[in-house]
């Protein structure tokens, strides 16, 4: 049966790491300096970009969390760390293009960011948002609506990751059915959260629901899982069948 025939059965063989060149641009990270969990310093900031220039990567779309407490970083907050950031590549003088976007959290600020059209995107008009991770909020497709009627198109973060999920599916079909993007978190394949959640990505990726991965990396432990996640078979899975969005960003 060679490769292909036991790439999903127990006795797979091993693959070759998948070159990550093939998605040019990566969707979720947390590069801009001292404004939420990601790289505490531009010097950590300028490790983490060297790295995934190395694994192939062209650019980068970096996306800070936003929140209504914790890291509440308005959009001149991110594009001023952008701008430092930006300049210390042009330092380096390594060729990776860096740009700036956010990680929305859904909590009642979301709602007000959308209403007044003050959300930084993915390309001209992706969202990326996250959920809280206890339970499924019960405004989820009111915010997605809202966000469809304001023009942008909502883009779901590492879904994989929502173990209320996990047993049930039947809220991501109905976000689907909406026109919601999914985007993985390369480092699920890797079991980098553990065997429930690369289960469940491996789930999605069976049912072609995500458009978009994304590393979400935060510091040099996530270069070390993407790394581990390039011979996993689901990434070279998702890489082949040609649907991912991320080339044309």
């Amino acid at each position: 049966m060679g490769i292909l025939g036991n790439l999903f059965g127990k006795g797979r063989q091993a693959l070759p790491p998948v070159d990550l060149g093939i998605l040019k641009c990566d969707v979720h990270s947390h590069f801009i300096p001292g404004i939420d969990d990601g790289a505490p310093t531009i010097e950590a900031s300028m490790e983490l970009l060297r790295a995934m220039h190395e694994l192939g990567y062209q650019k980068v779309i970096t996306t800070p969390h936003s929140m209504a407490d914790g890291y509440k970083n308005p959009p001149e907050v991110i594009l001023g760390g952008l701008e430092k950031v930006r300049r210390a590549v042009k330092e380096e003088k390594f060729s990776i293009e860096v740009d700036a976007a956010a990680e929305y959290y859904l909590d009642h600020a979301l709602q007000e960011k959308i209403a007044a059209q003050q959300l930084l995107t993915i390309g001209t008009d992706m969202v990326l948002f996250e959920l809280p991770f206890i339970s499924e909020p019960a405004v989820l497709l009111s915010i997605v609506f809202e966000m469809q009627t304001q023009g942008y198109r909502p883009v779901l973060a590492h879904p994989e990751r929502y173990q209320f999920w996990h047993t049930d599916m039947g809220m991501m079909e109905k976000l689907k059915d909406r026109k919601v993007l999914f985007q993985l978190n390369i480092i699920a394949l890797a079991g980098a959260y553990g065997p429930a959640v690369k289960k469940a990505a491996e789930k999605i990726a069976d049912k072609g629901w995500y458009e978009l991965v994304g590393s979400d990396c935060h510091s040099m432990k996530h270069i070390e899982a993407m790394q581990a996640a390039r011979t996993e078979p689901y990434l070279h899975k998702l890489i082949d069948n040609g649907k991912l969005l991320n080339a044309g960003l």
